[in-house]
């Protein structure tokens, strides 16, 4: 009886050799992290479509847990439901269609964007449509800032 103790050659495989049946995960877990963090750095930019100039403020950031509806404010007066201009007149009966059935549940969270430059009273006409919806969750969006205003 003889011992080979060069190579082994498995019964129908050319060349002598096995497949190779690993796999390098390492180009594919570079790739993963790299569109991870491009991802993590625009997401945040996606959520306001609407450009306003926002007061600054020291308040810390609440967290966001339920669904948001975002209320956008800009410097001409124009009124913005999400990314969707809504005509003079027509935000109370949005607001309405947005209004929780007492059957269902919870209302969503209302995110107001306000610019700097509006009068106050524009931003307190809107306030009190969102109150008159029932929509009293409302949170409002300012710059955060390291001084005091």
């Amino acid at each position: 009886m003889g011992m080979s103790l060069g190579t082994t050659r498995r019964k129908g495989a050319r060349g002598g050799r096995a497949p190779m049946a690993e796999i390098n995960v390492t180009p594919f877990v570079d790739v993963m992290l790299v569109l991870l963090i491009i991802f993590m750095v625009t997401a945040p930019l996606l959520t306001a479509g609407v450009a306003v100039d926002l007061p600054d403020s020291r308040a810390a950031a609440l967290p966001q847990d339920r669904e948001q509806v975002t209320i956008s404010m800009t410097s001409d007066g124009t009124i913005y439901l999400d990314d969707t201009v809504v005509p003079a007149g027509e935000l109370a009966e949005r607001l309405s269609a947005l209004a929780p059935v007492q059957s269902s549940g919870s209302a969503p969270a209302v995110t107001l964007r306000a610019d700097r430059t509006l009068p106050y009273g524009n931003v307190m006409a809107v306030m009190g449509e969102l109150n008159r919806a029932g929509l009293n969750s409302i949170s409002l969006v300012t710059n955060s800032s390291v001084s005091a205003p």
